[in-house]
């Protein structure tokens, strides 16, 4: 499930990056190549009309969790994204019964890592602890772990470790404790690519930005299939390739 950029991208809210002008219509055409990426590698796209005044709105993933069983609509950190997730919860009511999370709580999509039955929560900006028990509340009927993680020096959980495949994460060692994954083979961003290690895995593919070349020379050393987009006006947006899509199986 993606979204079409917003005419409003510009006026996107930022936190560790510096404003710089965006080409709305050259973000909606990388947009576009994105959809067209993840279509490559076997996902059928639903792809929902752009929420005019909602600059963000683009980057859906921070709006719910979806789950094999249900999926959990958010509450944003940024109360200026809040209300991207009307739109959301009425798209995915078609394939999944639908729990929330709730005031006083706030949690971003981007900062929720699912590893097996254990969800890996991001303490950041945009995730509160309270939006953290009441996932932890809302999931453990269901039999999954929420573990809460300290990020430090990134927007998400996500901007810093993202799963390769069922025993590989891929990390930036500067902004989440490597040790919080030692379960895990651990392949390290390259040290010139500080923003790498977002990115999106379907199956036994991966996909992430074309800006990252060192990075990405290390997963295919690694023995990953990697397809490369571009998204440097996403990237301006302080997006990247998880956050522009909810990624999940149909169900009957």
């Amino acid at each position: 499930m993606t979204r079409e950029v917003s005419p409003a991208l510009g006026d996107c809210e930022l936190s560790f990056v510096e404003r710089a002008a965006i080409d709305v219509a050259q973000a909606s055409a990388q947009h576009h190549a994105y959809q067209r990426a993840l279509e490559t590698l076997g996902c059928r796209v639903i792809a929902l009309p752009a929420e005019v005044d909602l600059p963000d709105s683009v980057f859906v993933e921070d709006t719910a969790i979806v789950l094999d069983e249900v999926a959990v609509l958010t509450r944003p950190g940024a109360a200026s994204r809040r209300d991207e997730v009307a739109s959301i919860a009425a798209a995915l009511a078609e394939w999944r019964p639908l729990l929330a999370i709730e005031a006083p709580g706030t949690i971003d999509g981007g900062d929720v890592l699912r590893l097996g039955r254990t969800l890996h929560v991001g303490e950041s900006a945009r995730s509160n602890a309270a939006g953290i028990a009441q996932l932890r509340e809302l999931l453990a009927g269901h039999g999954y772990a929420v573990e809460a993680v300290p990020t430090h020096g990134c927007l998400h959980l996500k901007s810093a470790v993202t799963q390769l495949d069922d025993h590989t994460v891929l990390l930036q060692p500067a902004w989440v404790d490597r040790a919080r994954f030692a379960g895990f083979r651990v392949i390290e961003v390259d040290p010139a690519e500080p923003h790498a290690a977002n990115v999106v895995r379907i199956g036994d593919a991966l996909l992430m930005p074309a800006s990252f070349p060192r990075t990405r020379q290390r997963l295919l050393d690694a023995g990953f299939a990697v397809t490369a987009v571009d998204v440097s006006e996403l990237q301006k947006a302080e997006g990247a390739v998880t956050c522009c899509s909810l990624i999940f199986r149909a169900t009957d």
